[in-house]
C-alpha cells in the first residue's frame, strides 16, 4: 500500500510518501504560501525516490478542503495529473479530519470521549470548522462559522470536553471562556498526517473522480472588485 500524499490547504506545502502505515519520505515548505513554486519540485523528488526504490504507487491522495482557495486548486490540479499519469486512483481527504487525526496523535492521555474541533482560519471572526468524536463521526457537520461567545455553548454546557485545534482556534480562544474548552496550539495539516485517512480510503476504494472532482470550499469564493474596473 504505497500512497503519495499531497497537502496544500494552508500555509505549509507538503508531500509525503507512505508505505503500509509507515512514513517513508516527507518534504515540507513551512515558509509562506509558496505552493505554486514548490509543489511540483517536491513531487519530482518523491517520484525520483519511488523509481530508485522500484516502488509502485497504489494511489495519490490530496487534501480537498476546506482551506486556501489557491492552495487547494494547486494541490488538486497536480494530484489529478499525477494520478492520471500513474494510472492510479485519486483519494480526496478532508482537511478538517487531517487536523483532527493530527491532534489524536499529539497527546497520549486521551480518554476517548473528548470531542475534537478543528478550525481553519477564514476572514474576520469566521472559521471553517466541524466537531468530531474519536471515531471521526460528525457531531457538528463541516461548514463556515462566525465565532462568538455562544459558539458550541450547547456542547460545552452539556459537559463535553472540547479541544479546539488548527490555525483558526486562536480566534475561538478570544471569545469562548468555558471550563470545558481546551486548546492545543500549533497544529497545522501536513501530508504525513494524511496517512491513516488515505490508507483507509484506499482499503475501502473510496476514490474521487480524476476529471471532475473539485475542492470543498464550504462557501463561495469571494473576490474584491476595484471600483476603477467598473468605470
Amino acid at each position: 500500500m504505497t500512497i503519495i500524499n499531497i497537502e496544500t490547504s494552508g500555509k505549509i506545502c507538503s508531500v509525503a510518501l507512505t508505505y503500509h502505515g509507515a512514513l517513508e519520505i516527507q518534504i515540507d515548505e513551512m515558509e509562506g504560501m509558496r505552493h505554486a513554486d514548490k509543489l511540483a519540485p517536491f513531487v519530482d523528488q518523491i517520484m525520483q525516490e519511488v523509481h530508485r526504490r522500484e516502488m509502485k504507487p497504489d494511489a495519490v491522495a490530496v487534501s480537498i478542503g476546506p482551506g486556501s482557495y489557491t492552495g487547494l486548486r494547486i494541490g488538486l490540479s497536480l494530484a489529478k495529473g499525477l494520478a492520471f499519469g500513474l494510472g492510479v486512483p485519486l483519494i480526496g481527504v478532508d482537511t478538517l479530519k487531517i487536523i483532527a487525526v493530527k491532534a489524536m496523535f499529539r497527546k497520549n492521555d486521551w480518554n476517548g470521549d473528548e470531542l475534537l474541533v478543528p478550525m481553519i482560519d477564514a476572514r474576520r471572526m469566521e472559521v471553517f470548522t466541524a466537531v468530531y468524536d474519536f471515531a471521526l463521526n460528525e457531531v457538528v457537520k463541516p461548514g463556515p462559522m462566525v465565532l462568538d461567545e455562544e459558539s458550541f455553548r450547547n456542547l460545552l454546557d452539556a459537559g463535553k470536553q472540547l479541544y479546539f485545534i488548527g490555525d483558526g482556534a486562536e480566534k475561538a480562544k478570544k471569545v469562548i471562556d468555558h471550563p470545558n474548552a481546551h486548546w492545543i496550539d500549533g497544529l497545522l495539516p501536513q501530508a504525513k498526517d494524511m496517512m491513516a485517512l488515505s490508507e483507509k480510503a484506499l482499503r475501502n476504494e473510496d476514490f474521487i473522480d480524476i476529471a471532475y472532482s473539485t475542492p470543498q470550499y464550504l462557501k463561495s469564493y469571494q473576490t474584491t472588485v476595484s471600483k476603477k474596473s467598473l468605470l
